[in-house]
């Protein structure tokens, strides 16, 4: 069993500034052992933590489809002292990955159903993971109807464009892209994530929803899905936010009886219901 306190260590193999900001960059990285590569098997939703010696670390959402073998992406925020450093690397410098870590997605319960999936800003991370997965070749067919409805502030926050804009000609996907407050160059839709989603109103007959953005984001939304009568049980978000040692240790995760770290950071709504709302 590998050691959950000892990283694997890795190496930058790309780096990409994703938004017009500069704050957010994804980067793909290269495990330095080819066993260490086959070793590691995810899920959609897992996290894992990055560490740089000298900094520390921490936790970020795996981006990157299990469907794409060979290296590991992340869209990092500069916020703080190890998310700054991981800015500034150069490809070819080392770093450590423990992981992967939490629960992820309910892939089982997926299977045969149509999937909403719902994001706002760089929390879209975990959810590019579960689109890419599905609309993998060998996969497409384990669901049915896949809606996407993504939003940013502005146009120049909005994460892998590149994606975005090829999910919008599939006609095995409906993609709805929104932002808070267009430019001059925007010609999509201008709205709020939740109210978008209100006039969407993707039925929620056989359907699942995942929802992963800003916390106010999420609080909006599940009236929404109220409305549109999803059940609890069938609604499922991330509470990757209050992520520490990633492993049940620190406590710094814990709400009521559970860790998130590990009996998380993926719970439906029926789970949150029943805890104290300190989420």
């Amino acid at each position: 069993m590998q050691n959950p306190y000892l990283p694997i260590p890795a190496v930058v193999k790309k780096a990409l500034v994703e938004t017009s900001d500069r704050m957010l960059r994804t980067l793909e990285l290269r495990f330095l052992n080819e066993e260490d590569a086959q070793a590691f098997s995810f899920v959609p939703g897992q996290f894992c933590e990055l560490s740089l010696l000298g900094k520390g670390e921490a936790p970020f959402g795996i981006a990157s489809s299990p469907t794409e073998r060979g290296s590991l992406k992340f869209t990092i925020n500069k916020a703080g002292v190890v998310t700054t450093a991981l800015h500034h690397l150069e490809e070819g410098t080392e770093v450590g990955i423990r992981g992967p870590l939490g629960n992820g997605y309910p892939m089982d319960l997926f299977k045969g159903k149509n999937v909403l999936v719902i994001g706002g800003g760089f929390a879209f991370t975990t959810l590019r993971s579960l689109i890419a997965y599905f609309l993998h070749p060998e996969n497409r067919n384990r669901v049915k109807d896949i809606t996407v409805v993504y939003g940013a502030r502005t146009p120049g926050l909005l994460l892998y464009k590149e994606e975005l804009a090829e999910w919008g000609k599939r006609s095995d996907i409906k993609l709805v892209v929104t932002v808070d407050q267009g430019d001059k160059d925007w010609k999509g839709k201008v709205g709020l994530v939740p109210n978008v989603l209100e006039e969407a109103a993707p039925s929620s007959e056989n359907t699942y929803a995942v929802i992963c953005g800003p916390p106010v984001m999420i609080k909006f939304t599940f009236p929404k899905l109220m409305a549109l009568r999803f059940p609890n049980e069938r609604i499922y978000t991330s509470l990757e936010k209050r992520m520490k040692c990633g492993i049940g240790k620190c406590g710094r995760c814990n709400i009521g009886h559970l860790y998130v770290c590990k009996d998380g950071p993926v719970f439906s709504y029926a789970q949150l219901e029943k805890l104290p709302k300190d989420y």
